[in-house]
């Protein structure tokens, strides 16, 4: 599939860079970040190449989770700012040519939430059933055997109105019930109080647990459980066959698309897992489901090439023709990057397979100057997932304060922050990367420079092109006769690769930073964890 930069919207042709507001940047020596930090970096995201700036969330919230407990859907936590911080935030980064995407938590709320509150007053309030409530099981007990993502059972007893009301993750996350047209409504009416100021998309959260089974059945056993995981982990010993992707969940992305299609060129992206026949059911039958359903599919898969390209081909081949297609490699749940695929020669690759393959990436903060996992002390654990099922299970390890120099708490904050700095911040920081002509930092600024300036990078077909060198993924981008190739070698040791149907080209850039040649495309050699891109001879 081919298409030029004029053809397509900006979520096509963009990247989408994720901020944690939290780690972002601290301007109120509080030591937790605010929008006015975000304000204040907006021409560094600019000058990074980025079109799109993610915003995780920001509303009232008691910060169970970390503003996933929505108390209200429509402001901003005194901690981040105001609701004024936030539409000068809007208008700042319209001025740079940045859209705002922003979070939209659909499946929960705070349990401090008006809502819920009322809810919760008693059975026969107006918005009882804009949750999840059910009698304990006959004899007692929960009313089925589904667990909490973060640990335990997914139910928790209400004395006053004597029965249990349904949460997948803390129990002061209650879960709305998305078949009650009413809080569908109301839900609706959030989005178009964002819309209106200006909002150019929606990351939605876990959009495919939205609605569960109507009957609420038991699910069953998950036959690849961890036998070692802990014991309250019930969660992770059920398949989520009653309470994740249900066939009736896409006429209600539907309507959600159907509220953005009400403004002008607004995107709907939304956090999903599931097998690839269901997964791309999120994009609709005709495209009237989300933009963009995340694919975080390559964020686990072996360090090895033929993994990856299996992964790219099987999504490509998976695809209608209107869909288009994305790639994650990090976010605010998961270990690093650079910590997960082995170190940082490993991080600069993963960075030119991520910015060089067909559709929309997603970075996400500091990974552009290779930020490893911080070390959170026990004391220190912050996250309830980590506090529930283990420190092995922290994503405070992910979420570590923004890495700007080399000052004591690395320019995030004047005082001790709300997590450790990440250990390496004093070489792994802007300041210094952007000093060093090889560093990270700048390899990432020529990437997605050349991917805004290569109609064959940010709107050309994918080829995947067999090659005999071992663990070398090798692939053809084309458009309007302009071809690029990235040739990436994922192993530790040098490679010499064959291009197929190819001669000569030369090396636009390696992830090395120190080749721009003409080289012999039939035996094109690779330095260990090198990738390079070319422009073959016509």
């Amino acid at each position: 599939m081919q298409n030029n930069k004029n053809t397509l919207r900006w979520w096509q042709y963009g990247v989408v860079y994720q901020v944690y507001p939290r780690s972002f940047k601290d301007t109120n020596r509080d030591g937790i970040g605010d929008l006015k930090g975000v304000i204040e970096k907006l021409d560094y995201l600019r000058e990074l190449g980025v079109q799109a700036v993610w915003l995780s969330p920001f509303y009232p919230s008691p910060m169970v989770d970390f503003g996933y407990d929505v108390a209200d859907y429509c402001g901003v936590d005194p901690m981040f700012g105001s609701l004024e911080d936030f539409d000068t935030l809007v208008k700042e980064a319209h001025l740079r040519g940045l859209k705002i995407i922003i979070d939209w938590v659909p499946n929960h709320t705070s349990d401090q939430h008006d809502w819920f509150k009322e809810s919760r007053s008693s059975r026969d309030n107006p918005k009882r059933d804009w949750y999840i409530w059910r009698d304990p099981a006959p004899g007692g007990g929960f009313p089925n055997n589904w667990g909490s993502v973060f640990g335990g059972p997914a139910w928790t007893f209400d004395p006053h109105t004597e029965q249990y009301y349904l949460h997948q993750f803390v129990s002061e996350q209650p879960e709305l019930n998305w078949r009650n047209p009413e809080l569908r409504a109301a839900m609706y009416e959030t989005l178009r109080f964002w819309l209106r100021r200006g909002v150019d998309g929606f990351r939605m959260d876990v959009i495919g647990m939205i609605l569960k089974d109507e009957q609420l059945r038991d699910n069953p056993p998950n036959p690849h459980a961890n036998p070692h995981a802990p014991a309250n982990d019930i969660f992770g010993r059920l398949l989520t066959t009653y309470n994740m992707d249900q066939d009736d969940v896409h006429s209600i992305i539907r309507e959600i698309r159907a509220v953005l299609d009400e403004f002008d060129d607004r995107c709907a992206i939304g956090e999903l897992w599931g097998e690839l026949p269901r997964w791309v059911r999120y994009y609709g039958e005709n495209g009237n489901g989300l933009h963009l359903p995340f694919n975080f599919r390559l964020m686990w898969e072996p360090w090895q090439a033929e993994a990856m390209r299996r992964s790219v081909d099987s999504l490509e081949s998976a695809l209608p023709p209107f869909a288009w297609p994305n790639y994650v490699l990090g976010n605010h749940d998961q270990p690093r990057l650079a910590s997960r695929f082995g170190g940082q020669p490993q991080a600069r690759l993963a960075a030119m397979m991520l910015l060089t393959l067909r559709g929309t990436p997603t970075l996400y903060y500091g990974d552009e100057i290779g930020m490893e996992n911080g070390i959170i002390p026990p004391e220190k654990i912050q996250d309830p997932q980590g506090k529930n099922l283990g420190a092995e299970r922290t994503r405070d390890v992910c979420r570590t304060p923004m890495q700007w120099d080399d000052s004591p708490f690395a320019g995030f904050s004047s005082v001790e922050p709300w997590l450790p700095v990440e250990a390496g911040y004093a070489s792994r920081n802007i300041k210094a990367q952007d000093a060093e002509p090889a560093s990270m930092l700048n390899l990432y600024r020529r990437l997605l420079q050349m991917r805004q300036e290569s109609p064959a990078l940010h709107s050309g077909g994918y080829e995947a092109l067999t090659v005999s060198a071992e663990n070398c993924f090798v692939y053809r981008r084309q458009v309007q006769g302009e071809i690029r190739i990235a040739a990436l070698n994922f192993s530790s040791e040098t490679r010499q690769v064959a291009i197929p149907g190819q001669k000569r080209g030369t090396v636009l850039l390696s992830t090395n930073m120190d080749r721009q040649e003409t080289v012999d495309l039939g035996a094109l050699v690779l330095r260990p964890f090198e990738g390079v891109l070319l422009a073959p001879e016509a």
